[in-house]
């Protein structure tokens, strides 16, 4: 099954809901910022993924986005700029 890179970012009013969604995202991608994520996901990995965290969120009051950056196989043409502290290359680990 082909991958394909999203960046995950959160926007949660609550601050327990805050943790839940955080160590959430934690078991499927690597932190980039506070509440920017940046995952490999099959689509059964981010259909998991979207309904962990829909049982966390509130849906009236959050917001979850999930961007899709392409295909793991075009991270060729990936481009990263940061300003300030440097962006950092992160391993991927993945838990079963």
């Amino acid at each position: 099954m082909a991958r394909r890179r999203y960046i995950i970012t959160y926007d949660i009013s609550d601050p327990k809901r805050l943790r839940g969604v955080a160590r959430t995202l934690e078991g499927y991608g690597v932190r980039l910022q506070f509440s920017v994520f940046e995952c490999l996901l099959d689509s059964m990995r981010l259909s998991k993924a979207k309904t962990a965290l829909a049982e966390i969120i509130d849906s009236t009051e959050d917001q979850v986005l999930f961007i899709a950056l392409g295909p793991e196989a075009s991270d060729v043409g990936l481009s990263l700029e940061s300003l300030g502290r440097p962006y950092l290359e992160r391993t991927m680990v993945t838990i079963v």
